[in-house]
């Protein structure tokens, strides 16, 4: 068996090593590491000698023959070999028609299962594909038989794996993510390093992999479970909870930042969101770019996380404020993912919402309201036409009593902010003056801000300067307590 892959038994899975690289023995206990000799004990040629030796007694093990492993060599992509050798067993390769005529199942099907996993097309006689294959055709045969999916609904699932787990791929051979990938410039060398630490980590993360998704599992069943609890019926769609939360100044702050940077912003950013929402009881749905999509089973629960993410972001020194939206309903709830109108308006209220505020519906401020939720406030603002939804009520959420203080705060770091972007912008504007040849720049500053109610966050609604919106009737009156219903 091959290095990386796992056998059940009753003491676990445990793995064995192939060419002399470490594994756990029999029992568990990790072998010693043999990694790359140091440059003390050799120089690069002797290094390399080494790593090669074992490179091919790996690959030998693993069932490469002479010439490919020669012809690996000498194309210099040794390494490409050893990923694919770990990661995909070698063997015979099989057409769509050799599996079609293993399996049972038409060749279509089996197209519509390897797109749907997000794999690229191949033709009807390429062989490409192997017994690991046709082992997870075999499980998605044994689901549909057992009656636990139909057909469409497997292929529908196959579709969320593979989307799912091409994420988790993505991210694991990321940028600054995985040492093992980090380049030395010889194919050689990368994949001794590769094949060095892929016999603990590739097994260990699979088993992580499962950990993970049956938590994720057993949350999700207990809330169906519960829902049913309730006495709502099989089809009825649920009654969440939604939020949006969206980084202000994202997109005009993107053009300015080296790669880094806007890594480490967007890294920090996503970290905020998650243990937010998460520690308040909240499910984050998704990340896109500079927003966080998040679901929760009640309004209060959704009005500390919307507050929590506003404050959280307003005292973060490497961050914008961020504005949301929230709403409440019946939403369709497929392949993980929610959908229909009280999504689209928790989306919407976004675009309108001044930074560092919490804009909610008419019908969340009535929730929280049935739910005798106490500590927050509501004041209503002036009506809004929202694309695609129409005219609506929209009222501003804060704390009890916190409203003024939080004003005047996020006035000020935006005022702040607003200055940096405008000279960073004058700045970029000069330099591409000078490169067009429009000649040297004359040293006089850029344009002075326009004030911050002029600066508009591109794709939003309203001027993203903090400012507070006057109550209906255009005074300073108080605002409604959401623990008194009107």
């Amino acid at each position: 068996m091959l290095a990386g892959q796992g056998r059940p038994g009753s003491g676990g899975w445990h793995r064995i090593s192939v060419g002399g690289y470490p594994g756990p023995d029999p029992g568990g206990t990790p072998r010693p590491r043999v990694g790359p000799v140091p440059d003390g004990d050799a120089g690069h040629d002797g290094r390399r000698a080494q790593a090669l030796v074992r490179v091919r007694s790996l690959l030998e093990g693993l069932g490469c023959t002479d010439d490919e492993i020669d012809r690996a060599i000498a194309d210099d992509v040794v390494d490409l070999l050893v990923v694919d050798s770990l990661l995909v067993p070698p063997g015979h390769r099989m057409t769509q028609v050799e599996v079609a005529e293993q399996t049972g199942i038409p060749i279509e099907v089996v197209h519509r299962f390897w797109r749907a996993l997000g794999f690229l097309d191949v033709g009807e006689d390429d062989p490409v594909f192997t017994a690991m294959d046709i082992e997870a055709v075999h499980l998605f045969q044994t689901m549909v038989a057992m009656g636990l999916v139909d057909l469409d609904t497997a292929v529908q699932m196959a579709r969320v794996i593979g989307s799912s787990m091409a994420r988790i791929a993505e991210a694991e051979t990321g940028a600054g993510t995985a040492p093992i990938l980090v380049s030395s410039g010889d194919s050689v060398l990368d994949a001794d390093q590769f094949a060095s630490q892929a016999g603990t980590s590739i097994p260990a993360m699979a088993r992580l992999l499962e950990f993970v998704w049956r938590r994720h599992l057993q949350v999700a069943t207990r809330r169906s479970m519960m829902l049913r609890a309730r006495g709502t019926e099989a089809g009825t769609s649920p009654q969440l909870a939604v939020g949006f939360a969206d980084m202000v100044g994202f997109t005009l702050l993107s053009q300015h930042l080296g790669d880094e940077e806007l890594a480490a912003v967007v890294t920090r950013f996503e970290e905020l969101a998650h243990d937010t929402v998460v520690a308040r009881g909240g499910r984050v749905v998704k990340m896109i770019g500079d927003e966080v999509m998040f679901v929760v089973q009640s309004a209060s629960s959704a009005a500390e996380i919307g507050l929590g993410l506003a404050e959280a972001y307003a005292d973060d020194d490497l961050l914008s404020d961020v504005r949301v939206g929230l709403a409440i309903g019946p939403v369709l709830v497929q392949d993980g993912d929610f959908y229909g109108a009280v999504v689209n308006l928790a989306s919407r209220l976004v675009g309108v919402a001044h930074p560092g505020t919490v804009l909610v519906s008419e019908e969340f401020r009535t929730a929280l309201a049935e739910e005798g939720a106490r500590g927050f406030e509501t004041r209503p603002l002036r009506a809004r036409t929202l694309k695609s939804i129409g005219r609506i009520q929209a009222f501003k959420l804060t704390r009890v009593g916190s409203d003024s203080a939080l004003d005047l705060r996020r006035t000020m770091r935006w005022d702040r902010l607003t200055h940096v972007l405008h000279e960073l912008e004058g700045l970029r504007e000069r330099g591409e003056q000078v490169v067009r040849g429009g000649g040297a720049p004359t040293g006089r500053p850029g344009p002075e801000p326009a004030g911050v109610d002029s600066v508009v966050e591109p794709g939003g609604g309203d001027p993203v300067a903090p400012e507070v919106e006057p109550t209906l009737d255009g005074g300073d009156g108080p605002a409604a307590k959401v623990d008194e219903p009107a």
